[in-house]
């Protein structure tokens, strides 16, 4: 089956949310593709009540796009993975379904969908485009993610928030690695944070992140486009890093050394499954485990520097 009008396709895939990343890359890296949509949130007085995360929604532009073809493609490559062993899980069925679309700006369209989300017990992010109104003791936070890793929705910033929120950062000096959008410094400033250093290793995230300190009247935020090793010795109270296990796993030593004694440590962004690797890293380099978090398939630690 073939169509010859040139327009958007929505090609939804049924997966297990965990191998969402992966076949992101496969649709990107195999076809002319303006948008992905790995879970659609739908909210109700601040409160999630329903997702889409077993559908992965990839918006396809092509003269010719073939039906069997496609879902073909998508067959082998699940079948791929399952030989190469890289999931031992169900990563779900990868059924997939193909329905035309109207041609529209899906760089704003996924903006529809993104309302103010209470992600902590104060903490509610409100998208730059909206408006709320704080209630009791609530504080906003006002984001636009851009291109920036970074919108409040996910489980592994909202174990950061929570984790912080719970332990305490205000007149805390803080460290953001892996930054993304700035969502985390800019909560943590609004905590009681006294002074916050983020670095990200992608530009246009620092600058995306640089616009939302301004527009949370948050300037004593200081965003460098580097990685962990430019922070200084012995300088932060509590340091959060929300980035791949691995990644987490090679900076353990800059994240140790950056800590002041007695500092806290929020290593997020772990998936379940890839814990051994951070927590070989956390033994490695003698740092204390105060507590394991976990919020659907992700988990983060918070660890102590004692010495």
């Amino acid at each position: 089956m073939s169509i010859n009008d040139k327009t958007y396709w929505e090609v939804c895939i049924e997966i297990n949310p965990i191998c969402a990343d992966i076949v992101c890359d496969i649709v990107q890296s195999n076809f002319e593709c303006e948008g992905i949509v790995t879970a659609e949130e739908k909210y109700k007085n601040l409160e999630l009540i329903s997702t889409t995360e077993d559908t992965l929604k990839a918006y396809i532009v092509a003269d010719v796009l073939d039906f069997d073809e496609i879902k073909s493609f998508f067959k082998s490559q699940k079948q791929d993975l399952i030989d190469k062993e890289v999931f031992t899980c169900d990563i779900g069925s990868w059924d997939v379904s193909i329905n035309k679309q109207e041609i529209v700006d899906w760089s704003k369209k996924w903006k529809e969908h993104w309302k103010p989300s209470k992600i902590s017990n104060r903490i509610v992010i409100c998208p730059t485009w909206e408006t709320y109104e704080a209630k009791d003791d609530e504080i906003i936070v006002n984001i636009d993610p851009g291109n920036a890793f970074g919108t409040g929705t996910h489980a592994t910033t909202q174990l950061c928030v929570n984790a912080f929120e719970k332990y305490g950062v205000k007149d805390a000096v803080i460290a953001d690695v892996g930054c993304g959008s700035g969502i985390l410094a800019i909560c943590a400033k609004k905590l009681g944070a006294i002074k916050a250093d983020a670095v990200d290793t992608d530009e246009t995230a620092v600058e995306t992140a640089k616009i939302n300190a301004n527009v949370n009247k948050e300037n004593d935020i200081t965003f460098t486009t580097a990685t962990s090793d430019v922070l200084p010795n012995d300088k932060y109270d509590f340091v959060f890093a929300n980035i791949l296990h691995n990644v987490l796993a090679m900076i353990m030593p800059d994240l140790k050394r950056i800590m002041k004694k007695g500092g806290k440590i929020v290593l997020s962004g772990i998936l379940d499954g890839k814990e051994p690797v951070v927590l070989d890293a956390i033994k490695n380099n003698n740092l204390k485990m105060i507590e394991e978090m976990r919020q659907k398939e992700w988990i983060a630690f918070v660890v102590q520097k004692e010495d």
